[in-house]
């Protein structure tokens, strides 16, 4: 078992375009929404499409690849790894987020003619 990894893989479709920023060493990050649909019929046959949302985050080049190229609805498909991170609001409630640490994007939209 010493060869598994933290290691994600999803295709799907941006809920809404990169949010990019550029921060003071220059760097890039882009924040994005993901959207995953799994599709089944239940006992008596009726179709149900269920739709998750997924948290990812673009360090440097990807980030400017997402920048230049993605937008919402746009179909991709990335590799990255989970991470949960916490903090604490003005009110002291601790929050958890996880997300998606992109190491991968391929995009799968048809190029226009």
């Amino acid at each position: 078992m010493n060869g598994l990894v933290n290691k994600v893989q999803l295709i799907g479709n941006l809920g809404a375009d990169p949010e990019v920023k550029e921060l003071e060493s220059g760097r890039k990050v882009a924040n994005m929404r993901l959207a995953t649909n799994e599709h089944f019929r239940r006992g008596d046959g009726e179709k149900i499409t269920e739709t998750n949302w997924h948290k990812l985050v673009a360090w440097g080049n990807i980030a400017g690849i997402a920048e230049k190229y993605l937008k919402k609805g746009s179909e991709i498909a990335i590799e990255g790894r989970l991470v949960t991170r916490d903090y604490d609001d003005k009110d002291g409630n601790k929050h958890y987020i996880t997300e998606v640490v992109v190491n991968e994007i391929l995009m799968l939209d048809k190029k226009e003619k």
